[in-house]
């Protein structure tokens, strides 16, 4: 059960303070599992809005760290990560982002099918729903890849009852255990903020580690991809910074992304990359925002 297990949970925050405290009230009012024998770590990454002062208040059993306030979430989970397991061994560490609310029984059930599994590396995606929409925000993908061409990617919706195997996947909620740290490590040190949670997975996938979507949906969360491209009502100097930019199309480490696992797509997705930046009036007209 549950409580043989030694558990790390992860996460990382931001300014959002009351998103923040939302989820780990639904975290710490989690059923049928005994969260006081998980140790709980958040990064808050250098807050202005009480964030850090909040979760010492009302949760004080929290390991908080403080970070630089330019870590982003990749290089904030992997510098949590990396203390977490400097702490102490753990079997399993579970991911989560600050602006998820948990379902009452999400912990509990990605355990519980974890624990049918016969341990030689696994990562459980849990999907997560847009509460506007109540559609699949978040959880597991494939990779749509033709011979010399890398395409775009699907969210795949998860099975009531059985688990999905898929490619990679998002952060969101996510349970990745001993025997895959061990095999892959933690997050790679090439990604400051997107990326870095399709690259682990899709890591883990490639090494034969069993990358599943868990059962059902695990709790709610609004999808806020950002947009591919700037449209041409931007400026050119705008379109070029969000194209370099963390939280934009961060040029530097999608390519770096696309060498490591599709080298043959190099050429086109660069130059693909700069016509979204160029001439975004092809992408407004013939292309959703949300593709790459």
């Amino acid at each position: 059960m549950a409580e043989a297990l030694k558990i790390a949970i992860l996460t990382v925050c931001y300014n959002r303070r009351e998103k923040t405290l939302k989820f780990l009230e639904s975290l710490f009012n989690q059923q049928g599992v005994d969260l006081r024998l998980a140790d709980i770590y958040i990064l808050d990454d250098g807050s202005t809005d009480g964030t850090a002062q909040a979760v010492k208040e009302k949760y004080p059993t929290v390991h908080l760290l403080i970070g630089t306030g330019n870590l982003f979430w990749a290089a904030g989970m992997r510098t949590l990560w990396q203390h977490a397991l400097h702490r102490r061994r753990y079997d399993i560490f579970l991911l989560f982002n600050d602006d998820v609310v948990l379902y009452p029984d999400a912990v509990k059930r990605l355990i519980d099918y974890y624990m049918q599994f016969n341990k030689s590396g696994t990562i459980l995606i849990g999907s997560v729903v847009n509460p506007v929409t109540n559609k699949v925000s978040y959880g597991g993908n494939i990779f749509r890849v033709h011979p010399f061409k890398f395409t775009s990617y699907s969210l795949i919706n998860p099975d009531a009852s059985t688990a999905i195997p898929c490619m990679f996947g998002n952060a969101n909620i996510l349970l990745i255990d001993e025997i895959t740290v061990n095999k892959i490590g933690v997050l790679a040190d090439i990604y400051t903020h997107y990326m870095a949670d399709f690259d682990y997975t899709y890591t883990a996938y490639k090494a034969g580690v069993q990358v599943l979507i868990s059962p059902g949906f695990y709790g709610y969360c609004k999808d806020d991809t950002v947009f591919k491209w700037l449209p041409l009502s931007s400026s050119l100097k705008e379109r070029i910074q969000y194209l370099y930019s963390p939280k934009g199309l961060t040029l530097k480490e999608y390519m770096l992304f696309i060498k490591k696992h599709f080298p043959n797509s190099y050429v086109t997705e660069f130059a693909k990359m700069w016509l979204k930046t160029l001439f975004p009036f092809i992408w407004d007209k013939f292309k959703p925002k949300k593709q790459l």
